[in-house]
C-alpha cells in the first residue's frame, strides 16, 4: 500500500427516521437556502418532511438544479445567496443536486469569477456550510468532497473538490427508493459499481483490505440489482443499496491504492455532447477502456473474475477475458445499453472531437499509470461506438 490520509469529517444520519435530526444539526438562527431539482420532493414526501424540521428556522427555496448541473442555472442561485446572506444550504435531491450546492458553498466565499474554480481547478480555503438530505443513491457526494459542473455556454463539465467540501451531516433514508422510476435506479446500480470499479481495477499493490472492501461492495450490487430495479420495494434491499451507493465514493476504498478515472473524463464528454446519463456512459466506456488496457490492469481482472464470478480455471488473460465477458453480461442483465451506438446515430467523428477537447485541456496522462493519451482516448471512444 502507498502512504495515504484519510479525512472525511461528514456526519452519517441513516435509517427511516433520519429527517427528524435535521433540526438538530443546524446551527440556531441559520438562514437557510433549500436547493432541490425538478421538484419530486413535493411529490414524494420528503419536501414535507424536511420543511417540519425546518420550521425554526428562515427558508428561502431554489428548485429547478438540472440532472447535470449547470453553471448558468446555479449562477442564479448564487446570486440569491450573496443577495439574502444565506449562511446554510441544505440539498435535498441526489448527486447533481448535492454537487451544485457544493459549488454555491464554494463559489458564496470565492472572491473572483466563480467559474475560475472549476476551470483553473482551485481548491478553495473556505466555503458556507451545507448538508444533504439524500433521495437518490449513485454518486456518493453525500459523503464525499467532490462535484461535477456542467456550463452550457461552452460544453465543458469539469470537476472541483476541496477539504472544506464535504457536506456537515447527510440523512438518508432508504425508502425513498420506493418512488424512483427504473431508470435512476439502473443508473444508482451503475454509477455506484463503476465508482467501485475506477478505484480496484489498475494494478495488485498489496492492499489486501482495500480489495475486499471493493468486492464486497460490487459483489453486493451485482446480488441486489435485478430485486432494487425490477422487483417490489424491499426495506433490507433498498438499504444495502443506499449504503453501497455511499461507501463506493466516500473516500474510504481509494486510500492506498492506484486510482483510474478515465472513465469519467471520458464519460463527462458524452453526457456534454448527447445529453446520456451519466452512469450510463461509464456503462459504454469502461468495458472498452479495460480492452485496450488489457495488458496493465489483467492481473486485477482475473482476480476479480475469481473473486467476483467465480472463475477459477484458465490462465490469467483467459480468466481477465472472462471478467469483461461476464461483466458485460450483469450490465445487459439489468437493461444497460454498452454502446454508443445504441443512443445516436450522430457518433461519427466523435472520437476526433473528444482527442481535440483533450489536448485543448492538456488531458495528456490519464489512468492509474499516466498513460493514457488523447490519441488512446479517441481509439477508446472509438471502440465504444
Amino acid at each position: 500500500m502507498t502512504p495515504f490520509e484519510l479525512y472525511n469529517p461528514t456526519k452519517l444520519i441513516f435509517g427511516t427516521e433520519s429527517y427528524l435530526r435535521i433540526s438538530h444539526e443546524i446551527l440556531e438562527g441559520a438562514k437557510v437556502l433549500l436547493t432541490y431539482g425538478g421538484g419530486s420532493i413535493k411529490s414524494n414526501g420528503v419536501y414535507e418532511a424536511v420543511m417540519k424540521e425546518l420550521k425554526n428556522f428562515q427558508v428561502i427555496e431554489f428548485g429547478g438544479i438540472e440532472a447535470n448541473p449547470t453553471f448558468e442555472t446555479l449562477s442564479i442561485a448564487l446570486d440569491i445567496i450573496k443577495k439574502e446572506n444565506i449562511n446554510f444550504l441544505l440539498a435535498v435531491g441526489g448527486g447533481s443536486v448535492i454537487d451544485g450546492t457544493k459549488f454555491l458553498a464554494a463559489a458564496a466565499l470565492y472572491e473572483g469569477d466563480s467559474w475560475d474554480i472549476l476551470k483553473k481547478g482551485i481548491r478553495v480555503t473556505k466555503a458556507l456550510p451545507f448538508a444533504s438530505v439524500l433521495t437518490l443513491p449513485a454518486t456518493g457526494s453525500e459523503m464525499n468532497s467532490g462535484a461535477v459542473i456542467t456550463r452550457k455556454e461552452t460544453g465543458e463539465k469539469l470537476g472541483m473538490g476541496s477539504p472544506v467540501l464535504f457536506p456537515k451531516f447527510s440523512c438518508l433514508n432508504p425508502e425513498v427508493i420506493k418512488s424512483l422510476p427504473q431508470r435512476q435506479l439502473k443508473n444508482g446500480i451503475v454509477d455506484a459499481f463503476t465508482h467501485v470499479l475506477e478505484q480496484y481495477m489498475t494494478y495488485p499493490i498489496g492492499a489486501d483490505l482495500q480489495d475486499r472492501l471493493s468486492e464486497s461492495i460490487l459483489k453486493t450490487l451485482i446480488d441486489i440489482a435485478p430485486k432494487v430495479i425490477f422487483e417490489p420495494y424491499d426495506q433490507t434491499i433498498a438499504s444495502n443499496f443506499m449504503w453501497c451507493c455511499t461507501m463506493a465514493l466516500n473516500g474510504l476504498i481509494q486510500k492506498g491504492v492506484p486510482t483510474d478515472w478515465a472513465t469519467h473524463m471520458i464519460g463527462h464528454e458524452l453526457t456534454a455532447k448527447y445529453h446520456i446519463d451519466h452512469a450510463m456512459t461509464l456503462a459504454i466506456i469502461f468495458p472498452n477502456l479495460w480492452r485496450y488496457k488489457f495488458e496493465n490492469k489483467k492481473e486485477k481482472l482475473a482476480q476479480y473474475a475469481e473473486r467476483i464470478f467465480n472463475v477459477n480455471t484458465g490462465s490469467t488473460e483467459e480468466k481477465a477475458e472472462q471478467a469483461i465477458q461476464k461483466t458485460l453480461e450483469f450490465l445487459h442483465s439489468i437493461d444497460v445499453k454498452t454502446q454508443l451506438r445504441e443512443y445516436t446515430e450522430n457518433y461519427n467523428g466523435f472520437s476526433d472531437e473528444v482527442k481535440q477537447t483533450f489536448e485543448t485541456r492538456n488531458w495528456i496522462a490519464l489512468g492509474e499509470r499516466k498513460d493514457i493519451t488523447p490519441e488512446d482516448v479517441r481509439k477508446i471512444v472509438e471502440m465504444s461506438c
